[in-house]
């Protein structure tokens, strides 16, 4: 058995603090009916800063929509989304190292579960939001978290 303390992550540890919409801009023209559009194109970006004395991580997450219709007659629809979501992690000075470049490592886990927690609450408030507009059919595809993290480190 080994004397070293191993430091777990604990999803009971994190707590969402707070949730912010910076934008949310939707272009729906008035001549593209739903039933014209057969799909949707979107781009997403994800970021994560950090404050390790407050214990606190803030993650952004920036969503560009357009619709695609079956015609080229009318403008398609567009929707522009950043929302931020800051969490308050009780462990992460646990979870978290800095190297001496000032880079931030974190634990796996806890970098799932925030990019699972960004990810999915917008899903939910893009769901609501989207509704009686051109985008209302628009809904955020199940990923894998992990392509976040991937995104952030671009």
């Amino acid at each position: 058995m080994s004397s070293e303390k191993k430091i777990l992550f604990e999803a009971n540890k994190i707590h969402l603090v707070r949730i912010e919409i910076l934008k949310c801009h939707i272009d729906s023209p008035f001549e593209l009916s739903v039933e014209r559009i057969k799909g949707y194109e979107f781009k997403m970006d994800f970021d994560l800063g950090f404050n390790l004395e407050d214990k606190l991580i803030k993650a952004d997450f920036k969503l560009s929509i357009v619709s695609k219709s079956d015609t080229t007659n009318f403008e398609e629809a567009t929707g522009e989304f950043l929302f931020t979501f800051i969490f308050n992690v009780e462990n992460l000075n646990e979870l978290a190292s800095v190297n001496k470049k000032k880079h931030i490592t974190l634990d796996g886990k806890l970098g799932n579960a925030i990019a699972s927690i960004t990810y999915s609450t917008t899903r939910g408030i893009l769901f609501t939001r989207l509704k009686g507009t051109s985008l209302e059919g628009f809904i955020l595809p199940i990923i894998d978290p992990n392509e976040l993290l991937h995104l952030e480190r671009k």
